[in-house]
């Protein structure tokens, strides 16, 4: 197809509506094979399973004692004991064994008593068939196992075998090819140029279509050319049962997924009504499903589940898993657009007696918002949103259980953090420790507002010349909280390798050609900055790119790395991550804020264990630019 004949599309398909028409016009097909039942937990069962034998096929001991006749015993007791004959009354036997012949019953050897080489004493009677497994017991010849659309369990496998059934009839895996395409792709490696991108969504995807049944079929990275992904789209119709085409399935120059499969096969929709993931094409190319998965990560996972998970869970006739639900109160106002069912991913904390919720980025292309996210908040498409305070429902991609060991922080950020929450699990396994980056103000607000357990603070006061005290003091009044110190760490200037441009003061900023990167409003960082601006009499308006808010020190430091920026205010370690130069300012003191409960609670002073270990020390101080001499003190 020329790019002077294309068309436009994109339609606001309801959700349920593109899933239900892809179901019914392009249905998996189901295969059947036979395979060893040693090797099919976890597979389907194409038809029930029927019993080949009885378990067990004889009569067989369930003790270890004495076959005998129930008859013979009746009478026995303490006062009348009765005395049976070897071979003709008794024989010994072993559990397992089959039950001889003339015999009904079995005595624990327990409640046998020896009396002479050939004889025993009893005095209690039997009754017939006591320990004794009878035939068929536990499984019947001719009776059903497991039915068909079954996931085999490892008992299942058990009774199947004890049924005598050794091969199983089983729903092939469908093959789900994956074509992913954009010219800016490259195989993962650790070298990149400008503009290339490494190709990981296939990884994803292949992942996920494990976990859910099928097998993945990766066809490797395709250009934006159309012809090249028209074949690419024909061989692996050939060989797979379904096809994923990722990227490409927008309305942009170089989005050829929708006019690929118009050409050699049918569009079902194009463009879905939900924020993430719109645009999406559903359609059949030669009987099998054909679907266009957007580019951007989130966009492209969502509806991966949303399309894909159906038709594989049809193919096995298996109901699709449901995820469990929490009812959560909102942290912070949420605000979505009529018309589209909209799917933000959520952090949950266990804070005071109730769970509160708050948003991670909505951005689509923000692979990290779905590893950090607890839950998924559905905003229906007739909703314009949910205000603070209001209880919401979310379903849940993390258990309760590591929902409620989460200890939540705020505030502000810093690479000490990261390396706390990681020694916290490996300490405690059933701790979690959860950070969002919203500077020293956000962090102290959400301790204020019972959204956080602690907050990472350091935030100067011009007028005393002390660290957060000031701050907490002001903000926070009568409420019950700690103020723990963490670590001092050195701020400085971040540039470049060499510092080419000679920044080695706060004057040399203020120069035409040079090109600044803040800290977000309310974090500390931001807040020196500025008293370091006012020393000088200087005007923040004057100074290019101080209106570009950075939300990390790393993000300031891969700015400055990636060349949008030439200097940032920062710490050491992150300058040293990116292997850049710094040029040190001062120290500052960098302070753990908490609620009082949860500094007196088990997890809290596990915490403050934590952080005065030599293992957590060792590690911060490998990063540079800090020093802990009063790490554990308690301020306030």
């Amino acid at each position: 197809m020329l790019k002077g004949m294309r068309k436009i599309y994109l339609e606001d398909t309801p959700l349920l509506q593109a899933k239900l028409q892809l179901m019914e016009k392009a249905p998996l097909e189901r295969k059947v094979e036979q395979i060893p039942t040693q090797n099919a937990r976890g597979r389907v069962t194409a038809h029930p399973i029927f019993a080949h034998l009885s378990m067990p096929h004889y009569h067989a001991s369930a003790m270890d004692g004495i076959a005998v006749n129930a008859e013979r015993t009746y009478g026995a007791h303490e006062q009348n004991p009765v005395y049976l004959e070897r071979g003709k009354d008794f024989v010994y036997i072993d559990t397992g064994d089959p039950l001889p012949e003339g015999f009904d019953s079995v005595i624990m050897i327990e409640n046998v008593q020896q009396h002479g080489e050939e004889e025993v004493e009893i005095i209690e009677p039997a009754s017939p068939w006591q320990h004794v497994r009878q035939v068929g017991e536990d499984v019947i010849s001719g009776e059903v196992i497991v039915p068909g659309n079954h996931r085999l369990r490892p008992v299942d496998l058990g009774a199947i075998l004890a049924g005598g059934v050794t091969q199983i009839p089983v729903i092939k895996k469908p093959i789900a090819g994956i074509i992913p395409t954009g010219t800016e792709l490259i195989p993962p490696s650790r070298e990149l140029n400008k503009g290339e991108i490494i190709e990981f969504n296939g990884t994803v995807f292949s992942a996920y279509l494990e976990e859910w049944g099928a097998e993945p079929l990766y066809h490797g990275i395709v250009k934006d050319d159309y012809e090249a992904i028209k074949q690419a789209v024909l061989q692996m119709v050939e060989k797979a049962d379904m096809v994923l085409l990722n990227a490409g399935s927008s309305a942009g120059s170089e989005d050829y997924t929708v006019h690929v499969i118009e050409e050699i096969g049918e569009v079902i929709t194009h463009g879905v009504a939900t924020r993430p993931g719109k645009p999406v094409v559903l359609g059949v190319v030669n009987g099998k499903p054909v679907i266009g998965l957007p580019g951007y990560p989130v966009s492209a996972y969502l509806a991966l589940e949303w399309f894909v998970r159906p038709l594989i869970y049809q193919c096995y006739g298996l109901p699709e898993p449901k995820r469990p639900t929490l009812r959560a109160t909102l942290g912070r106002r949420v605000v979505s657009v009529m018309g589209a069912d909209e799917f933000v991913r959520m952090t949950i904390g266990a804070i005071d007696g109730k769970y509160v919720a708050n948003p991670l980025t909505r951005a689509a292309g923000v692979t990290m918002s779905l590893v950090r996210a607890d839950g998924l908040l559905v905003i229906p498409s007739n909703s314009l949103g949910y205000e603070q305070g209001e209880e919401v429902e979310i379903e849940l991609y993390r258990s309760l259980d590591e929902i409620n060991g989460t200890t939540v922080m705020s505030g502000s950020h810093d690479l000490t953090i990261d390396i706390l929450g990681s020694q916290f699990h490996q300490k405690y396994p059933s701790r979690y420790l959860f950070s969002s980056h919203v500077g020293s103000m956000g962090g102290i607000l959400a301790i204020r507002k019972g959204e956080a357990h602690v907050a990472g603070i350091h935030l100067f006061d011009e007028e005393s010349g002390e660290y957060n005290i000031p701050f907490v003091k002001k903000m926070l009044g009568d409420q019950e909280v700690v103020l723990v110190n963490l670590v001092y760490r050195t701020q400085g200037w971040i540039v470049k390798r060499g510092n080419p441009l000679g920044i080695e003061k706060i004057e040399d900023l203020f120069q035409s050609h040079i090109r600044y990167i803040n800290r977000q409003r309310g974090a500390g960082t931001r807040l020196l900055f500025d008293y370091l601006i006012k020393k000088t009499g200087l005007q923040a308006n004057q100074l290019i790119g101080y209106d570009r808010e950075a939300y990390s020190h790393l993000s300031v430091a891969a700015a400055v790395a990636g060349g949008s920026a030439d200097c940032g205010l920062g710490i050491y370690s992150a300058a040293k991550a990116m292997d850049l130069d710094f040029i040190p300012v001062g120290e500052e003191r960098y302070d753990l804020l908490m609620t009082r409960k949860y500094y007196e609670s088990e997890a809290g002073q596990e915490l403050l264990e934590l952080i005065q270990s030599p293992s957590f020390q060792s590690e911060v101080e490998s990063l540079g630019g800090y020093s802990m001499r009063d790490v554990g003190r308690r301020l306030l």
